[in-house]
């Protein structure tokens, strides 16, 4: 199938890129023709935000979202900033919130729901959306430029052998293809290596996000309330922290986010977040609700240092596959929505230009020229400073952002990949963590079952082994097996054989897609791949 521009990534990036490369056609009275693939099941399934969002780039996009029935429906009200020890906790004075971290103007959102609103006015304008088929391959052109994607073949059997129900995967062929998968996305990856637009970056720092939807009692909610804290359960060597935000109907969406450049081995994410509900500061909006949904996603959080190249011949990175998150300000969709509206007026001159298959040069120089740069710019050096330590950290980011504004006269940077950082089990001790109680806090199996993930059982592991025996002569012998920890969902245990030896058990249907395991095992020997469309997680309002 042929179009003018391919979109890999239903999410706020690649749906944003589509409208406005068909607004900027029907201005010239010009026919563009773009096409979005998504892996997920429906729009919106695969889509995992906190979510506060800043509407300046969804304002530019659509004017009238407003009236158009986009679902920002509750404005932030009041922020909070706590820090937290294991029962005490301490409220930041306003005056000395930094501005990242002031929503006045912003909104509580289901990006999810965000994604689905978005969808429907890409489609309004002539874009062809096809959700439930991954883009499993990318494909060249004779001369190295991309030329497309290739979907994968649905319907074959563990032993890679088709099924009874087997079906081609097709290919799409644009003059420019937009890479929009979110972070770490699958294919991005193997672009930035092949076209080395990472060299001379900082390596990308990622996060992982952990999050449920909870409704509450209504005495306790309080519409737009915005809550951050820092400190407990991590030492105050780890990074990370949580978030606590009041939607509406008597929701709270709650969340934790541990940097995946963490040391210890034996330290569980998942478990962090479990144990964060139940200190007398949260668990109080809690108790008596119910929890209705749980997801995890990976986040890209390295900042303006790490931003690899972002064009190649024929195509381009955005939104989260190229790393556009703001992390000082926990946000990242109206950076995605930038970024995609951006590369969508660099597509739309090209084609116009009667290009195809070059280097989308303006797209950069338009980034340099726009407010997102400048943003990302100011919070360029936070991430850093936090990565510090909690107490150094808050104490320089203060004076980073107070002080000088975000226009300090340095830049720091970071020389290790989260995967580098982890350091031997030996130098530690187990962290044992409390057993879920089933009312504040839940095992991963029950958590994975609400997220409605769902992949078809027969189908080829989307897991894979680079070695399969990396897993228990280095990951067990070394760092007692930190994927069975890191992983939110249960994929990773290690079982005993009938002869009683160690083996990697790796429960693939668990997968709710976050990438972590991809992104920190130790030896890069785990590589996450596209499994059959439709499969993974399907998110309501998260």
């Amino acid at each position: 199938m042929e179009y003018d521009v391919v979109i890999v990534g239903g999410g706020p990036a690649g749906l944003s890129a589509a409208i406005k490369i068909k607004q900027l056609a029907a201005a010239r009275n010009q026919e563009i023709s773009v096409v979005v693939l998504e892996k997920g099941g429906e729009l919106g399934a695969h889509t995992l935000s906190g979510a506060v969002m800043d509407p300046k780039a969804l304002t530019e996009l659509i004017p009238d979202w407003k009236e158009k029935g986009a679902p920002l429906n509750t404005p932030v009200t009041e922020d909070r900033f706590l820090l937290l020890t294991e029962t005490k906790a301490y409220k930041a004075p306003d005056m000395l919130l930094p501005e990242c971290f002031q929503n006045h103007g912003n909104y509580v959102i289901s990006l999810g729901n965000v994604v689905r609103w978005l969808g429907q006015q890409a489609e309004a304008l002539g874009v062809e959306i096809f959700p439930g088929f991954a883009a499993a391959e990318v494909l060249y052109n004779d001369d190295g430029s991309v030329k497309g994607v290739a979907t994968g073949n649905m319907g074959v059997k563990r032993d890679g052998e088709p099924g009874p129900d087997f079906q081609l995967g097709m290919e799409l062929h644009g003059k420019y293809t937009l890479f929009a998968e979110g972070a770490r996305g699958h294919l991005g990856k193997q672009v930035i290596a092949k076209y080395k637009l990472d060299e001379g970056k900082d390596p990308q720092a990622y996060g992982i996000g952990i999050k449920e939807l909870w409704e509450i009692d209504p005495a306790k909610h309080q519409p737009g309330l915005v809550i951050h804290t820092a400190g407990w359960p991590l030492d105050s060597k780890t990074y990370g922290g949580s978030f606590l935000y009041h939607l509406e109907n008597n929701q709270v969406v709650i969340g934790y986010i541990v940097g995946l450049n963490y040391e210890n081995p034996y330290l569980s994410p998942y478990e962090e977040f479990q144990r964060y509900k139940t200190h007398p500061a949260i668990r109080t909006f809690l108790e008596g609700g119910k929890r209705i949904s749980y997801g995890a996603r990976a986040i890209t959080a390295g900042g303006l240092q790490s931003l690899p190249k972002l064009t190649f011949p024929g195509g381009a990175l955005i939104g989260c596959d190229a790393g556009f998150l703001n992390m000082s300000r926990i946000k990242g969709s109206h950076a995605a929505i930038k970024s995609g509206m951006l590369a969508a007026e660099a597509a739309v001159e090209a084609l116009l230009d009667n290009r195809a298959n070059d280097e989308l040069v303006s797209f950069p120089v338009k980034f340099e020229q726009s407010w997102l740069h400048e943003e990302l710019y100011v919070a360029r050096n936070v991430k850093q400073w936090l990565s510090r330590g909690l107490y150094l950290g808050a104490i320089m980011t203060g004076i980073d952002q107070l002080i000088f504004r975000g226009k300090a006269p340095w830049t720091l940077h970071h020389s290790h990949a989260d995967h580098e950082c982890l350091k031997p089990a030996s130098n530690y001790q187990p962290i044992v963590y409390p057993k879920p109680d089933g009312k504040l806090t839940f095992d991963r199996l029950s958590s994975v079952f609400i997220s409605n993930t769902n992949h078809a059982e027969d189908q080829p592991i989307h897991l894979t082994l680079k070695n399969a025996n990396i897993p228990v002569d280095v990951n067990l012998a070394k760092f007692a097996g930190p994927e069975s920890r890191y992983c939110p969902a249960g994929v990773y245990e290690f079982v005993k054989t009938d002869e009683g030896k160690d083996r990697l058990q790796i429960n693939a249907q668990n997968c709710v897609h976050c990438k972590t395991c991809d992104i920190k095992d130790p030896t890069q020997n785990i590589v996450w791949v596209t499994p059959e469309g439709g499969g993974g997680p399907n998110y309501p309002n998260m």
